[in-house]
């Protein structure tokens, strides 16, 4: 690809409170240490764990090098594997050793259900309920190696579960409660599960919704699921199969409380996690204990300077790769007080985050930016006050958070003034599914902040931006990101399929840097002067006008910017002249009316589509101008709050729709794909 053309410019900074600056976990002198040796860097964080027995080797990388006798193109698969000969129980990490050192009296999780219910579990409950669930898996058979697909909303029981798994030394994939049942049958059939642990219903927008069928559709004829673990969450009668099907409440709560867990080695797998491509079949990718768990339990300790005191909140779905790093696992395994939640944002009303902010004293927040953007349409400048008239007190937040997709400058200083009282460091994250935890995130007691950027790699972590050739890039200049070395978090291969873990992430920079290739993470960045990081979306979403590359990311913050729209889209549609054009998909703050009547809601939007076009060209230059521009109720968001750029390139050029299975709204889809006929904007027949 030639070089992606970067337009952003961001001049605001902020540095780090004094207080928090103070008593800060992670010091200036960290990146010194981390590349003077990185794998006794990595050493150290693996120390703050508790090992049954210690490795011998820290780290070994077998880099992709040509195949003997296979042809001009082919490579050998890469292999990394740190902490070899190590031995630990993740479980035991995240629970026992907190109720060994005397903590067993202090909250783990405060759980909140969608409709009011609340329930407190301290480590020594825990630690008693995932005995139990560990107890029950062994009589159903589960062992060590075996698989456990997990089809529940976020309740308590889907964190015993997790760890219980763990515990016996299973694998775990977990899939969103929402999917259909096409999309968990492909993983529990990918993974060859032996059970799926799921519930009679879940509780959606106040509604009781059965979906004990689904988990049924999704299983059938699959002789390999020996059981369906069944929890009680909405009382629902629901269909039954004798010997297959067993309630949680009949061999969970009855089991004994009391297990001797068992040592695994480091490099044992502890996890499937499913991210869709955008094209073929979701890749399951592999994520072993020892080094993921030392990366998860470091970052969440240094990125979010984590203090015994601190009550942490991940608002992500326990499905997430978010969620597995900074709720199951890196948290617990630092001791740390958590919230979870059941339930949407608005359901019953829209300050219901802010409510269980306030109830608990949440100190540490961490969301996804297509939240705080819906939070921007629905309160403006100013929050919600309760209902007696007197303002949610968020005074506890000192530490807010962002991942799932670069946050835009506007939205970031958002969230900082309103939700961290132009106070709290704004932790802006980036990662992915396959990188484990955090990559490239600030140190808050250390990092000058720019909004919209995550800063810079963590120590310990050796990123950059490179271009075709894998040269690096000179400030101003977009390129590939890429990761320079092997890190212990990292996914270790593709599950079945470890041919496409090659070509997905090792083939493109094969044989370069001091490490023998580059770690491809598909996505765009530049640097600006101060040597930090901006991400420019994925490398596909990529507008191509006129042979300048412009990054989605970027014009969707031009839009954002400006105070008529909440959130917005962007990709490009094909131009028999220019080669692609931009086509911006915006949500307004205010909707102009219903959107089921195509023409008035069109006639209405006019004079806001001429002014957005303007805004953009003011703001970042008349190559960006887009060259269509619709408002639309929503855009098409993945669970994890992605915007589905793909598709909405697709709908413009009317080419077919590749995988929509990880969706959030498919309704967005229909919605979108109606205005973009009635506004003739599809650019093929």
């Amino acid at each position: 690809m030639s070089t992606i053309t970067a337009l952003q410019t961001e001049t605001r900074t902020y540095a780090p409170p004094a207080d928090l600056a103070a008593a800060a976990n992670v010091g200036p002198d960290a990146w010194e240490r981390a590349d003077a040796d990185p794998v006794a860097f990595w050493e150290d964080a693996a120390r703050r764990l508790r090992w049954d027995a210690p490795w011998h080797t820290a780290h070994t990388w077998a880099p992709p090098v040509p195949a003997p006798g296979g042809g001009d193109d082919a490579l050998t698969v890469p292999e990394a594997r740190w902490f070899l000969g190590g031995r630990l129980n993740v479980a035991v990490n995240c629970v026992d050793r907190h109720v060994d050192a005397g903590r067993g009296d202090v909250v783990a999780l405060h759980v909140e259900g969608e409709r009011g219910d609340r329930r407190t579990l301290t480590y020594a409950d825990l630690q008693r309920e995932v005995s139990r669930a560990a107890n029950a898996l062994t009589a159903l058979g589960i062992g060590p190696g075996d698989r456990v697909v997990v089809y529940l909303p976020v309740l308590a029981e889907t964190v015993v579960v997790t760890l219980a798994i763990a515990r016996v030394g299973a694998v775990h994939s977990l899939v969103f409660g929402g999917f259909s049942a096409e999309a968990l049958r492909f993983r529990v059939q990918d993974t060859g599960a032996k059970l799926l642990v799921t519930s009679d219903g879940q509780v959606r927008r106040g509604t009781d919704v059965e979906v004990k069928s689904t988990a049924d559709a999704a299983v059938a004829g699959l002789d390999h699921v020996e059981h369906v673990l069944v929890v009680r969450r909405t009382g629902q009668d629901v269909p039954w199969t004798d010997g297959r099907d067993v309630w949680w409440h009949d061999v969970v709560d009855t089991a004994p409380d009391v297990h001797e867990a068992e040592s695994f080695d480091a490099e044992h797998p502890l996890f499937v996690i499913y991210t869709s491509g955008t094209t073929g079949r979701p890749k399951g990718l592999v994520h072993t204990s020892g080094g993921y768990l030392t990366h998860a339990a470091w970052s969440h300790w240094a990125a979010f300077d984590h203090k015994p005191d601190d009550v942490h909140w991940c608002t992500a779905d326990l499905a997430w790769v978010t969620a597995h790093t900074y709720v199951l696992y890196g948290p617990l395994a630092n001791g740390a007080t958590q919230v979870i939640y059941e339930g949407v944002p608005d359901a019953p009303h829209r300050a219901r985050h802010l409510e269980v902010i306030e109830r608990y004293g949440v100190t540490t927040y961490y969301t996804a930016p297509t939240l705080i953007r819906t939070f921007m349409t629905w309160f403006g400048d100013d929050l919600p006050v309760r209902a007696d008239g007197v303002p949610h007190d968020l005074s506890t937040i000192r530490l807010l958070g962002t991942v799932g997709e670069a946050v835009n400058p506007e939205a970031w200083v958002w969230f900082r003034r309103t939700f961290g009282a132009d106070r709290a460091p704004v932790v802006d994250t980036w990662w992915q599914s396959e990188t484990g935890a955090a990559m490239i995130a600030p140190l808050p007691g250390v990092t000058t902040l720019k909004p919209g950027s995550a800063t810079r790699p963590l120590p310990g972590i050796a990123a950059k931006v490179v271009d075709d050739a894998g040269v690096e890039v000179g400030p101003g200049e977009g390129g590939y990101l890429v990761v320079e070395r092997p890190w212990p978090g990292m996914a270790r291969t593709v599950w079945r399929d470890p041919q496409r873990y090659l070509d997905a992430y090792w083939r493109r920079f094969a044989g370069h840097g001091p490490a023998g290739a580059y770690f491809l993470a598909g996505d765009g960045a530049s640097y600006d002067e101060d040597g930090y990081v901006w991400l420019l979306g994925r490398i596909d979403d990529v507008v191509n006008v006129s042979g300048h590359r412009l990054s989605t990311i970027e014009v969707e913050s031009a839009l954002v910017a400006h105070p008529a729209v909440g959130e917005a889209g962007v990709a490009g549609g094909a131009d028999p002249v220019t080669g692609q054009a931009v086509a911006a998909f915006v949500v307004p703050t205010t909707p102009p009316g219903p959107v089921d009547d195509h023409a008035a809601w069109l006639a209405a939007t006019g004079e806001l589509r001429d002014a957005l076009r303007a805004h953009v060209s003011a703001a970042i230059g008349p190559v960006a101008r887009p060259r269509h521009v619709l408002v639309v109720p929503e855009v098409p968001k993945t669970r994890s709050g992605k915007i589905m750029r793909r598709l909405l390139a697709q709908l413009v050029d009317g080419t077919p729709l590749g995988d929509t299975t990880s969706l959030q709204n498919p309704w967005a889809v229909d919605q979108v794909a109606a205005l973009v006929a009635a506004a003739g904007l599809r650019t093929t027949p």
